[in-house]
């Protein structure tokens, strides 16, 4: 059996996204001489990246105060006109942008792909002396004597689905490092582990998701107005007390990003976020646009709703959290890009005073301390109450509150209440207290079925590898999942993963996992009733391969 090979560095950083590249620049930018390692699970940079994304390039500009000059993707389109719907069925209404807080306008801010933008910021690390490797994903952390984190293991590679070693096989690296950072994005199957371990959300709301599902469409030259950001809400989701929004942004080379997010603290388990979606693009409105263009990409992620009351204790012996594994999207914005790479720069430097000062393992309760005294916290807790407004006094009237809080805390009169959550699975239920939803099918034009929209996604997952879906308990699957609740995870997850067939043998439901088909959205792993699925970590360079989302 081979022995694993280690390599010692000052900080490891796992998550090739905005705050981890964020992170490693800005210590290579402190002190030339540190040793920085990203590592990255997707195939390359950018592999795993889907946003959709309208960033405020505030972080940026700290990062890199001539980045516009830089050819950086995401100077290329400016934002240069913002509009909120409301919809109907068959209509529209414009949300007039002077009821709206200040904070919630997009002047300034860019509308880019962020997997180029990240794909940028890893040539910026590399040609400081950042160590990227992509197709190495952390699958296992390492501790020292004392509890403190100590690095990672990456994944073995070779292994068979039966758990034998291939003839290629080869066993995961040792990285030993004197900080670590968890940047694996939101739902982090290490990150989960962390959070556990040091018990981080002891003191915090717990985190709430949304699922975002995007496809990247060329359309007509004529129907394409560059830099035009649009967000809408209502219909659909409307029609099955759910709710959320979609998206439409009018990016470079003449294409259009646009996707629809479902909060997943619903509670009807015959709702499907990825029909909902194909649904919605047939209103008027938005299959006008679609009309003659063609879909050129597709992918879905969770993102963080909770909000600056579920972000947990950040800082713990030897590592810290930042970025979405912390939890800094501003749902009402529905930005993160921003704050999450100011998150990374603010561990950068707390960890690099760490070193200066002789220092390695310790504590960052600098950098946690930092976060919750920078612009990170104040923007953050004007929207606090925001999300969990909509979700508990539904999409119309909780709209109105949310707004009435957001003016309040702008004008510095905010009253002093904290909104709690309610954790996602939670909140689904009984099957038989609902009825099923006839959703349109898809007329492969406008909207498609999930298995052709997955092989825009161009996932892959090498073969004959264990399955990185763990279903712990397979009774409980089908006494609970199923018999209870309907089989929800055949709705929910927006790739087709999951089906229950009828064993041929016995004549018994049977759970089937597709997890060939797995695009690393995390849904399961939330949305789950009994908490019964996990997801883990596959072999490196597997998952989506997401060209430019």
């Amino acid at each position: 059996m081979s022995e694993r090979e280690s390599m010692p560095c000052d900080v490891v950083i796992i998550g090739g996204g905005p705050a981890g590249l964020s992170a490693a620049i800005r210590l290579k930018q402190i002190n030339e001489d540190l040793e920085v390692v990203v590592l990255e699970k997707g195939s390359e940079i950018g592999a795993h990246i889907l946003s959709g994304a309208v960033v405020d390039p505030k972080a940026m500009n700290e990062l890199f105060p001539d980045w516009r000059n830089m050819d950086c993707p995401l100077a290329e389109t400016p934002v240069k006109e913002n509009h909120h719907w409301v919809l109907s069925e068959g209509g529209k209404s414009d949300l007039p942008e002077f009821l709206l807080p200040p904070f919630m306008s997009n002047d300034g801010n860019y509308t880019a792909s962020l997997g180029n933008t990240c794909r940028w910021l890893a040539e910026q690390a590399e040609g400081l002396g950042v160590m990227v490797f992509p197709g190495f994903p952390a699958a296992e952390v390492l501790f020292n004597d004392a509890g403190a984190v100590a690095g990672v293991v990456t994944q073995d590679m070779g292994i068979a689905e039966d758990g034998s070693q291939k003839g290629d096989y080869q066993p995961g690296m040792e990285i030993h490092a004197k900080y670590t950072l968890f940047a694996e994005g939101a739902r982090g199957n290490l990150t989960k582990k962390m959070k556990a371990k040091y018990d981080l959300e002891a003191d915090c709301q717990p985190q709430v998701y949304g699922l975002g599902i995007k496809e990247l469409w060329d359309v007509a030259p004529e129907k394409y107005e560059q830099g035009t950001v649009i967000h809408t809400q209502g219909w659909p989701l409307s029609e099955s007390g759910t709710w959320g929004g979609g998206f439409i942004y009018h990016q470079a080379n003449g294409q259009v990003a646009l996707g629809f997010v479902t909060a997943l603290d619903y509670k009807n388990p015959h709702v499907s976020p990825y029909q909902e979606f194909q649904r919605w693009k047939h209103h008027p409105e938005i299959a006008s646009l679609l009309e003659g263009g063609k879909r050129v990409a597709y992918g879905a992620r969770v993102i963080n709703e909770g909000g600056w009351q579920s972000v947990p204790k950040l800082a713990f012996p030897g590592g810290a959290l930042i970025g979405c594994s912390a939890g800094f999207v501003n749902v009402p914005r529905i930005k993160g890009t921003h704050t999450a790479m100011k998150s990374g720069m603010l561990a950068a430097e707390s960890i690099a005073d760490a070193i200066a000062a002789g220092n390695e393992h310790t504590e960052l309760m600098e950098y946690d301390s930092a976060v919750r005294s920078s612009w990170i916290a104040t923007e953050l807790q004007k929207v606090k109450n925001a999300q969990p407004a909509v979700a508990k006094y539904g999409e119309d009237l909780g709209t109105i509150l949310a707004g009435i809080d957001m003016w309040m805390r702008t004008l510095k009169i905010g009253l002093p209440i904290t909104m709690k959550h309610h954790r996602d699975h939670e909140q689904l239920g009984r099957a038989d207290l609902y009825q099923p939803i006839a959703y349109p099918k898809p007329d492969g034009k406008i909207s498609f079925d999930r298995l052709t929209n997955v092989s825009f996604s161009y996932t892959n997952h090498a073969e004959d590898q264990p399955v990185h879906l763990k279903v712990l308990d397979r009774e409980l699957q089908r006494e609970s999942e199923l018999e209870v609740y309907g089989g929800p995870s055949t709705r929910y997850c927006p790739a087709g993963v999951y089906e229950w067939l009828v064993d041929e043998d016995t004549g018994e439901p049977k759970f089937q996992i597709n997890s060939q088909n797995c695009v690393h959205c995390k849904t399961c792993d939330i949305k789950d009733p009994n908490q019964n699925i996990e997801w883990t970590t596959p072999e490196g360079g597997g998952g989506p391969n997401y060209p430019n989302m």
